[in-house]
């Protein structure tokens, strides 16, 4: 019979189109799941902040940031502020590293030809974002929104570390990660995920910290912002609120060496994980070491910059230990130091006549 002879030809036809119809899906679906793993992984590594056009949100949902805020005006960060966040984009390098700034608009973050060198510098880091700090969007579905529309930022005397303390809080809980100061120079990766820097023993930093987002103790720690502010104590919703609240879930004890302690999951860690030079010896960074320490047990270095009212900076050529740290954890900027001076060396041009 015909349709009998030709039915087994179709039928392999049939089933070659069906074999090549599912390689190419398989081929299609491949690709797309590839595009979603650069994205989630590694979009922040091949452009820079200016010329991709991602939302914090979009970032910062990527997951396991590194944040540092500046919560000033200024438009163009110190070099100790460029080398806090260039350290920690060469130590957390498949990690989003995001500065955001109080005095950044959206038009200036997208402003191709900008003249402010932290853009060029900074901005040129793979994994580095730029944005304006937003403190009504960040305090959002958090207890510091109330807060927030009933203060007065003209009346308080400590604002620019007051809304600091209130935006780290409240990014933390939303997005997860690490909250670094801008004084913090990374030198190894921290292994913990929920985390608490102890300063000195039974005291708690709030310079570095870590945490899951909407972890309880973050949300926690907003609520008693709220409830025990006092904006004319400083360091009142800063250290002082974080040591309060982690006294509410652990017996603190005086460390031993250089352990860590935990409890309630959550790490309180060493001194020597950030603070080997204690804030009455800070000036020691800005000194000439006999021999450089190794700083083997720490994780970061917080320089202090809230004792440096004298402004000690680093000088080229100087040989003190911080100028050593630059050069090894944030190169870029120690070259752009180097630069500048030279700049700044340079005779004035003689007007021509």
């Amino acid at each position: 019979h015909p349709c009998r002879r030709h039915a087994p030809k179709r039928s392999r036809k049939e089933r070659m189109l069906r074999k090549i119809q599912i390689c190419l899906c398989f081929c299609f679906v491949s690709g797309i799941l590839y595009e979603i793993s650069l994205l989630s992984s590694c979009v922040f590594s091949y452009l820079p902040m200016a010329q991709q056009y991602l939302t914090p949100e979009q970032v910062l949902n990527l997951g396991k940031s590194i944040i540092f805020l500046e919560t000033t005006e200024r438009l163009e960060p110190p070099p100790l502020v460029s080398c806090s966040v260039e350290s920690a984009a060469r130590i957390y390098q498949d990690r989003p590293i995001i500065l955001f700034m109080r005095g950044l608009t959206n038009e200036t973050a997208l402003d191709m030809n900008t003249s402010y060198a932290a853009f060029s510098l900074l901005s040129s880091m793979k994994n580095v974002f730029l944005f304006p700090l937003q403190m009504e969007t960040v305090f959002q579905e958090t207890p510091l929104l109330q807060w927030y529309n009933q203060v007065v930022p003209e009346q308080e005397k400590n604002w620019v570390h007051v809304s600091s303390d209130a935006s780290r809080l409240a990014l933390i809980w939303k997005y997860g990660g690490i909250y670094m100061d801008t004084d913090v120079i990374s030198i190894r990766p921290i292994p913990q995920q929920s985390f608490l820097a102890a300063q000195k023993s039974r005291f708690s930093s709030n310079g570095i910290f870590g945490f899951p987002a909407r972890h309880k103790f973050i949300w926690d720690c907003m609520e008693n912002f709220v409830l025990k502010y006092n904006g004319n104590i400083w360091g009142n919703q800063g250290p002082f609120l974080m040591t309060r609240m982690l006294k509410t879930l652990c017996n603190l004890t005086d460390f031993q060496g250089t352990e860590d302690h935990s409890c309630q999951n959550i790490s309180f860690l060493n001194p020597q994980r950030f603070y080997p030079i204690p804030y009455p010896a800070w000036s020691r960074y800005y000194q000439v070491w006999d021999k450089s320490p190794n700083f083997n047990h720490s994780y970061a270095l917080h320089l202090w910059n809230f004792m440096n009212r004298n402004r000690k900076v680093v000088v080229a050529g100087s040989n003190t230990l911080a100028e050593n740290l630059y050069k090894t954890y944030c190169p870029s900027t120690y070259e752009d130091l180097i630069q500048n001076a030279k700049r700044r060396d340079l005779p004035e041009p003689e007007e021509v006549e």
